[in-house]
């Protein structure tokens, strides 16, 4: 079955209508050759009309916005075929109703493009499917002609245009070519609405993975129920809604950066940047050139100007692990960035200024930092301003299994495995041992567990040599039992106070004992609960 379009589109290009006053000539504006070839009676209007077609066709792919397409190609007519007022109108897929969405030769006001009398008849197009010819209207006269936009055989539009009226002039060919025009807008319309489907597809799909990223990062990692995990989350809640300053205080391998994304996340910046920097990792002759940034020719190297971490930040927030390690030379300068908000880069002499909540974190006792003057005690005092203290894993042996489990699901995907569950033995392995690493080792322990394993359970061998025996876990006896009782009671003395921020009551109460036996304890261990406030 032959298409009508098709045929259509032939004949005009064999037959081409009159639609170039006889002034007009193909290729206006350029210079007339004065000897011109000779040539058959239609070759000039075939060049015309395939040009013609050939200029719509590129201008309504050339655009990026329909509408801008649909100008430039009403533009094209008006140059190319003497259009004198000209519209396309399309139906909106929400309210059915009809819009025009480009024209030339029209008034625009501040509702949109105004038609006139011939928008009824635009109207009636659309809703007929079928077009429309008017020879002689107005005056002085016009002929008015409007061919239906069809898209899987339903009209969703109209294009319409006027021209002078001139007797001669071949109507019928007019609308046949108009007819293909509307074919060539039709696609036009379908390709921008797949880019369209496909644009809502990504907003949709980036929506998505923008939630299941936030959820990822905040509390959902905190993995725990025991008392000291609650507690956390609860300070973690607490002081994420505000600007304050916070230090994290915990053993390697405890989740200190997890908390400070966790406190991010669920503040008013967590649409902001949150930058990273550990400041263990960087050389010193480099830390102060990565936090505050440099000019151009500060030093050897340093060809153009960069931006430091505090100013990549800005706006949200900047997590410095391993504050500890800092030189007191940058102490003094993140001091006064904590204080004024200010800083200059290296190499420079203007003041910079950021708006970047600062979270620090260490696991050096600082305190022992300030007796030996190795920190500073005003950026000390400065950064403490709400502390945080992560429990060992030891001491909330509750969160081994909860977190194994975590983990085991979690490597489980990642390596394609179907692992179930942990069998009775390896669970009393892990409960049982000291975990020095802390969250870290128990995360890496699993891992290789879910590697070795064979099938859906994880079992005794599969995890590590050091958890099945007292000598390679360092739990054999190498004291008195006086002495290992001791020292075992401290750590959990101080742990406890730790996690009451000093409070031997709250301590009393996590251990199950008295404020009287605590008190006792910790005259009998030399311990100072002040300083284990954070």
């Amino acid at each position: 079955m032959s298409n009508p379009l098709a045929e259509d589109a032939r004949r005009i290009l064999v037959h081409p209508p009159d639609l170039l006053p006889s002034q007009v000539e193909a290729g206006a504006g350029e210079e007339e050759d004065p000897n011109p070839a000779p040539r058959g009676p239609s070759e000039t209007g075939e060049a015309r009309k395939l040009g013609t077609l050939v200029d719509v066709s590129q201008a309504l792919a050339g655009h990026l916005s329909l509408q801008g397409g649909l100008s430039a190609m009403l533009l094209i007519l008006a140059r190319r075929c003497s259009v004198l007022r000209g519209a396309v109108a399309l139906l909106d897929d929400q309210s059915g109703g009809l819009q025009i969405r480009a024209s030339v030769g029209l008034p625009h006001d501040r509702n949109g493009v105004q038609y006139g009398s011939g928008e009824e008849k635009l109207r009636e197009v659309a809703r007929t499917g079928e077009s429309m010819v008017v020879v002689r209207t107005g005056s002085p006269e016009h002929t008015f002609v409007a061919a239906p936009i069809l898209l899987h055989r339903r009209c969703i539009g109209t294009l319409a245009v006027e021209v002078q009226y001139r007797a001669e002039r071949h109507v019928d060919r007019l609308l046949k070519f108009l007819r293909v025009v509307a074919s060539l807008i039709s696609q036009a319309v379908r390709i921008h609405r797949l880019l369209e489907i496909e644009r809502q597809k990504l907003v949709t799909e980036n929506a998505q993975l923008r939630q299941e990223l936030q959820q990822s990062n905040p509390l959902f990692n905190l993995v725990g129920a025991s008392g000291p995990m609650r507690q956390l989350a609860e300070s973690v809640l607490r002081v994420a809604a505000t600007n304050t300053t916070v230090l994290i205080r915990g053993e390697s391998g405890t989740g200190k950066e997890l908390v400070a994304q966790a406190i991010h996340y669920h503040s008013p910046r967590a649409k902001k940047p949150f930058i990273k920097v550990n400041c263990a990792a960087l050389p010193e002759t480099l830390v102060e050139s990565e936090l505050f940034g440099y000019e151009r020719g500060a030093f050897t190297g340093a060809f153009q100007k960069k931006k430091g971490r505090f100013e990549l930040a800005n706006g949200g927030t900047l997590f410095l692990d391993e504050i500890g390690e800092l030189s007191p030379a940058t102490q003094v300068k993140l001091l006064r960035v904590l204080q004024e908000r200010e800083f200059e880069r290296v190499g420079g002499t203007e003041s910079v200024q950021v708006d970047v909540r600062v979270i620090a974190a260490t696991n050096r006792d600082l305190e022992q930092a300030l007796a030996n003057s190795s920190f500073r005690e005003d950026l000390y005092y400065r950064l403490n301003v709400f502390p945080i203290f992560i429990p060992p894993l030891r001491a909330r042996k509750a969160d081994v299994l909860p977190l194994a489990d975590h983990f085991t699901e979690k490597y489980a995907r990642a390596h394609g495995k179907s692992i179930q569950r942990i069998s009775t033995p390896a669970i009393d392995l892990l409960s049982s041992y000291y975990w020095p690493g802390n969250v870290r080792e128990l995360e890496n322990t699993i891992e290789r567990a879910v590697l070795m394993a064979d099938g859906q359970v994880i079992h005794g061998h599969h995890l590590p040599p050091t958890l099945q025996t007292a000598d390679a876990t360092g739990t054999v006896v190498s004291t008195s039992l006086d002495g290992a009782v001791g020292a075992f009671e401290r750590s959990l003395i101080e742990d406890a106070l730790k996690t009451a921020q000093g409070n031997r009551s709250r301590a009393a109460r996590l251990l199950g004992t008295t404020q009287r036996v605590i008190s006792y304890k910790i005259r009998k261990y030399g311990i100072d609960p002040a300083r284990l406030k954070s």
